[in-house]
C-alpha cells in the first residue's frame, strides 16, 4: 500500500511541476532556475547524509546515485542560469 501511496506522490509533483513551469513567463525563468538550483543544493545535502549513513547496501547505492543526479542538476542549472544572464551582458562588456 505504502508504494502505491509514494507513486500517487511522484506523479501528483510531476504534473504540479511541469504545469507551475508552464505557467511562468519567460521573464522569470532566470530567478526559477536560481531557486531551483536553492532547493537541488539542499536535495544534495540529505543526499549526501544517505550516502554517507551506515545503513544497508541499497540505501548508500541509492544515495551515491541521488549524490550525482543532484550534483549534476546544481552545475547544469548554474551553467543555464550563467548563459542566460550573458544574453543581457552589452557587447564588449567584460564584467
Amino acid at each position: 500500500m505504502e508504494i502505491v501511496f509514494l507513486a500517487f506522490i511522484l506523479m501528483l509533483s510531476i504534473f504540479l511541476g511541469f504545469e507551475l513551469i508552464n505557467k511562468v513567463p519567460a521573464t522569470l525563468h532566470t530567478p526559477l532556475m536560481s531557486g531551483s538550483n536553492a532547493i537541488s543544493g539542499i536535495t544534495l545535502v540529505g543526499a549526501l547524509t544517505s550516502a554517507g549513513a551506515e545503513h544497508a547496501v541499497l540505501s548508500t547505492i541509492l544515495g551515491t546515485i541521488a549524490v550525482t543526479m543532484a550534483t549534476i542538476n546544481v552545475i547544469g542549472g548554474y551553467m543555464v542560469t550563467d548563459r542566460m544572464l550573458a544574453m543581457f551582458k552589452k557587447k564588449g562588456s567584460t564584467k
